[in-house]
């Protein structure tokens, strides 16, 4: 067996693990049913979604006409969220996939995963994304190791009170760590719902813009399946959500940052996988450079 292949296989290992003490820790406060029909609303163009009888998978189009999004009819504050994707085959240049959570306010937070299309033969590329209080400018870029396109896998956001943990079958890929004592924006005070879209994104998704949508293989096609919406229920009152407890099991200080194993596994991504982050880009801050990235990541 090669590295990469023992690579792989260990991190599927550990995988379960992490999944399977997940699970143990947090089913008491699980607030979805795995129906999309009830956990979400389509919120552009249902004529494009279409959802399984059971309401356990359901699927985006994209065409010329329209693309199509759907969001979750609770907000929450806190939590994690797990949902498994399949994106679109063969030549996807020019479209975006997207994944996130937002306040959808004027100054408004947001965790985002984009999958950025490419021409055929060429990998998709991940791109992460935060907002805190209306700025983002925070883009991250990575390769994945595997097709995404073959199989569904799933994406998880992990947003407590201490950091944001971006996971890829729960290997962790990005942190953004709560520094807002030190005066950087962090997501601590804004609700957030669960979306998910599929859109027109040549004029900048693939090169720069520079590979355009071939509309002779469309229709374009993403595809949801299973997913977990393990988070606090907005009532208004942000003390309900910041606390710890057994219910926010993901406040607690074991959550608080990575663990050893979790750690290697992030560095191996940034070592193999990664191929851009705001925090190297000095030419594009003028040489200085957000004040998160001059502080520790975990």
């Amino acid at each position: 067996m090669t590295l990469i292949n023992r690579s792989k296989a260990f991190i599927l290992l550990i995988g379960f693990f992490i999944s399977s003490l997940l699970l143990c820790v947090s089913q008491a406060s699980v607030v979805s049913s795995g129906d999309f029909n009830k956990d979400f609303f389509v919120s552009w163009s249902p004529s494009h979604v279409n959802t399984s009888n059971n309401g356990r998978s359901r699927i985006l189009n994209l065409d010329q006409e329209s693309g199509a999004s759907f969001a979750s009819t609770q907000t929450f504050l806190f939590g994690q969220i797990d949902m498994k994707i399949k994106l679109i085959p063969g030549s996807s240049q020019g479209t975006v996939v997207a994944y996130y959570m937002t306040s959808d306010q004027p100054k408004r937070d947001e965790i985002d995963f984009e999958f950025l299309g490419n021409v055929n033969g060429q990998p998709y590329i991940l791109q992460t994304n935060v907002y805190a209080e209306g700025i983002d400018n925070r883009e991250e870029r990575i390769h994945l190791w595997f097709d995404p396109t073959k199989d569904f896998h799933t994406y998880s956001i992990l947003w407590n009170i201490h950091q944001i943990v971006f996971m890829v079958d729960q290997v962790p890929i990005r942190l953004y760590r709560n520094h807002a004592d030190k005066g950087v924006a962090y997501p601590r005070l804004q609700p957030m719902n669960v979306q998910a879209s599929l859109w027109n994104g040549e004029s900048w998704a693939t090169r720069g813009g520079h590979d355009k949508i071939d509309w002779s293989k469309g229709p374009f096609v993403a595809s949801f399946g299973d997913y977990k919406i393990d988070a606090c229920v907005w009532k208004g009152n942000p003390r309900l959500c910041n606390g710890e407890s057994d219910e926010n099991w993901w406040n607690k200080n074991d959550f608080s940052s990575l663990t050893r194993v979790q750690k290697r596994w992030f560095k191996w991504v940034r070592k193999y996988h990664l191929i851009y982050d705001y925090c190297q880009d000095y030419g594009r801050f003028n040489n200085e450079l957000p004040k998160e990235c001059n502080l520790p990541k975990y």
